[in-house]
């Protein structure tokens, strides 16, 4: 008999021409690939049937596989600012279609990702694909790089909220003054 997962965490390599999703299932302190890939948004013609196709993918993702969490790269500066303003739209779609279904969001920068799970913020995709499958224990090749990145944000976001929640991290003022009752402010 499986138990039920505690955790299962979308992670999200945004973009208009390729896009990766990668999933991964938290039982206890055991983390598991449950899914990951990539969608080819290149063959369809306009910006806004590839914006709709990205909504419509992560809408079906957090309903078939019971996602808890999403995890999204952001957007990092670039020297196009076409080709920012695209980016940012398609994590905003990727950002919407999750709120819509009340799955909290998290943002990370690629640097802070690939530090995360290579210890080199200035890690290539190969080395943070090669890091996870030594990690995760799974099978890809290159052609799914887009997928391991979107696998890297749901591991970075893992990472960080396990350190969080063993700092003892208060998310609100509500839960601060639960916590200290006598403190004075």
């Amino acid at each position: 008999m499986t138990t039920a997962p505690d955790r299962v965490i979308l992670g999200i390599d945004p973009g208009t021409s390729v896009m990766g999703f990668g999933i991964i299932t938290v039982r206890g302190k055991k983390y598991e690939v449950n899914s990951l890939g990539v969608m080819q948004l290149s063959k369809l013609s306009d910006h806004y049937s590839r914006l709709e196709k990205i909504f419509t993918r992560v809408t079906s993702l957090v309903k078939e596989f019971g996602i808890t969490e999403m995890a999204i790269e952001a957007p990092f500066y670039g020297v196009n600012v076409q080709s920012m303003l695209k980016l940012g739209r398609a994590q905003g779609v990727c950002i919407a279609a999750a709120m819509t279904l009340q799955i909290p969001v998290h943002e990370y920068a690629p640097r802070k990702i690939k530090l995360s799970v290579t210890g080199n913020g200035n890690a290539s995709k190969e080395q943070v694909a090669d890091m996870l499958k030594h990690m995760l224990v799974f099978q890809t090749d290159s052609r799914f790089l887009d997928a391991t990145d979107a696998l890297a944000v749901a591991l970075c976001h893992i990472n960080n909220s396990s350190f969080s929640e063993k700092k003892g991290s208060i998310k609100s003022w509500e839960e601060f003054i639960k916590k200290n009752p006598g403190r004075k402010l």
